[in-house]
């Protein structure tokens, strides 16, 4: 998938009044942020033994396909199949989640999660030191 679909596919998931993002690694960066935040949500209400909302598992579910079909295998090597697998996970166990079964690991999912979105954010900043 390219960054024009996967931009179209993240503005059909997106808030109403959300701002246009055109940069390929905003995209990226904000669907990851995305995707933490509903799984944190996703998590929270596990916790208290309540079913999981539909809209964040939408979100989650929406993120997950951006993510993994903006990847490049061919470029990407190993790292891009890495990414996919965590990504496998973190899909699994949302629908886990939102199937209401108890061991859904939403809170390892969430981690994986923040952990690529801070190494991400690494990078766009190192990207962005380069080109002023």
């Amino acid at each position: 998938m390219n960054i024009a679909l996967a931009r179209s596919r993240y503005k059909q998931a997106a808030a109403i009044g959300e701002p246009e993002i055109n940069d390929p690694h905003e995209v990226i960066h904000v669907t990851l942020r995305e995707l933490e935040r509903s799984l944190g949500v996703m998590e929270q209400l596990q916790k208290a033994e309540r079913a999981t909302a539909g809209d964040h598992a939408n979100r989650s579910l929406t993120a997950i396909y951006i993510l993994q079909s903006s990847l490049d295998f061919e470029k990407g090597g190993d790292l891009a199949t890495n990414l996919f697998q965590v990504y496998e996970y973190v899909r699994f166990h949302v629908l886990k989640a939102w199937r209401n079964e108890g061991d859904a690991e939403l809170g390892q999912a969430k981690l994986a999660i923040g952990e690529i979105l801070s190494a991400w954010q690494t990078i766009g900043d190192q990207v962005g030191e380069r080109s002023e």
